[in-house]
């Protein structure tokens, strides 16, 4: 199997050579990876979609993220990266479409199949206005369980500490949606569900980050 590549770079995050995935992240090197979130409505109306992580990944199994994400390889420009929407969830979308919303620096350390890891990447961020209903998102089997819609100022409240716990309506592939869930089936295979999410539940990052990013989200001209 042909191995991963990334761009590595130093501390000025001039690019300096490439590395393997697993080198990367087993001496901690530096890499780019490419966020978005989608969103539809703006203001006090503004509901913000998120994914779940399949329990097979490597890092962060089972838990909430950002809506598309994925590393940049070697040689990729953070244009390229757009394919992360049409590779996740079916969204195909021109790189001109994006809202840049500036990018963060995270440094995080953790084990994956029971070796350490140490993730330290710059990521471009970026939100997509999307109408598209959940239940006709091409969901990548394989690495997507299921993706869900919020509002901006429910998601604020619960990592301000506000809320407890936030219901939010989503779509998930039947088999990880347990008993209870809607058996009809959409085109896409997915079923609606109803989840309570609690902040504990996301993928961790930085005290505040998710406040503060869904707040400028709700802002979007």
């Amino acid at each position: 199997m042909k191995k991963e590549l990334f761009d590595i770079f130093d501390d000025s995050w001039t690019r300096i050579g490439t590395a393997t995935r697993a080198e990367t992240h087993r001496l901690g090197l530096r890499h780019r990876s490419f966020h978005c979130w989608l969103v539809r409505g703006s203001g006090e109306g503004a509901l913000i979609r998120f994914q779940k992580r399949r329990e097979s990944k490597d890092t962060y199994p089972g838990l909430y993220d950002i809506t598309a994400a994925g590393h940049l390889s070697a040689g990729e420009d953070i244009r390229d990266a757009v394919r992360e929407l049409e590779e996740e969830l079916g969204i195909s979308a021109a790189f001109e479409d994006l809202l840049p919303l500036g990018y963060s620096i995270e440094r995080s350390e953790g084990i994956a199949g029971g070796v350490p890891f140490v993730d330290h990447e710059r990521s471009e961020e970026f939100a997509l206005r999307c109408s598209l209903p959940l239940l006709e998102h091409r969901l990548q089997h394989e690495e997507v369980a299921g993706i869900y819609e919020a509002p901006a100022e429910g998601l604020i409240g619960l990592f301000e500490g506000r809320l407890e716990a936030l219901s939010v309506q989503g779509a998930e592939w039947p088999e990880l949606a347990g008993a209870g869930a809607d058996t009809a089936l959409s085109e896409t295979g997915l079923v609606p569900v109803t989840r309570k999410i609690r902040s504990e539940d996301f993928v961790p990052r930085p005290a505040g980050y998710y406040a503060s990013l869904f707040r400028r989200l709700s802002e979007l001209p």
